[in-house]
């Protein structure tokens, strides 16, 4: 007797869409840590039924992106400095491999995804600046002859995204951060292994200080918002 397999009633690709869709709004700072979402409100916004947005947020639940809220629906997760600090060392770790890896055979990055970046920094899409940053650095994973870095870092990149949309808010980090690639993409070309490692290595070190910095930043605003007063209480001033 043939196995009885349940029909499917959400298309996968349709999950998809608006997992990324989300995803993207809360990378890019569009949808602010903190916000409540219900179904209905998003699948308003997006012109999709309520059971895609469903399967959409648990999966967004599950990846520590949003979190169930007081009464109905769910709030965006916070950027939490901590656990962000960790993603980035184990980015940093993978990074340096891949650009060790990838100086040994020489190789070129295209030049377009520089220009690419560049031209996005210059813009105010957010996302488009996300996206040009992920490219150059699969670049580098592929070039490394590694499948399994790329692999291993695809999940971590998810709350990259995130971190780096906080930080691309600040106009001075876009044209630094094209610069910082650039370099590392020379010092691949030209075979320098512990000059494409050294450069990979302090990147993501910066870009971790960045995020710490901004969110520090983002601390001391709300606590301004939140005093009696409207601003920040100093020490010695009783609660």
């Amino acid at each position: 007797m043939p196995a009885q397999l349940l029909s499917i009633e959400v298309a996968p690709d349709l999950v998809d869409q608006v997992y990324r869709a989300l995803l993207g709004a809360i990378s890019s700072g569009a949808l602010a840590p903190g916000e409540r979402l219900t179904q209905e409100d998003i699948a308003a916004r997006l012109a999709v039924s309520r059971q895609p947005v469903l399967q959409a947020l648990r999966l967004l639940k599950k990846d520590g992106f949003v979190q169930d809220a007081p009464g109905r629906g769910v709030l965006v997760a916070p950027l939490e400095a901590e656990a962000m600090r960790k993603v980035y060392q184990v980015r940093g770790a993978l990074d340096v491999l891949a650009a060790r890896l990838a100086a040994q055979q020489r190789f070129r990055i295209d030049a377009k995804l520089i220009e690419r970046g560049r031209r996005a920094a210059r813009g105010r899409n957010v996302e488009a600046m996300i996206d040009a940053d992920v490219a150059f650095h699969q670049a580098i994973y592929a070039a490394s002859g590694n499948p399994l870095i790329g692999q291993s870092a695809d999940p971590h990149w998810r709350h990259l995204r995130r971190a780096m949309g906080a930080v691309l808010q600040a106009e001075p980090q876009r044209e630094t951060l094209w610069d910082e690639h650039e370099a590392i993409a020379d010092a691949i070309a030209a075979g320098d292994v512990e000059r494409a490692a050294r450069l990979s290595d302090e990147h993501v070190s910066r870009a971790s200080d960045a995020l710490a910095e901004r969110l520090t930043q983002q601390l001391a605003r709300t606590a301004a918002a939140s005093s009696p007063s409207g601003t920040p209480t100093k020490k010695g001033d009783k609660a």
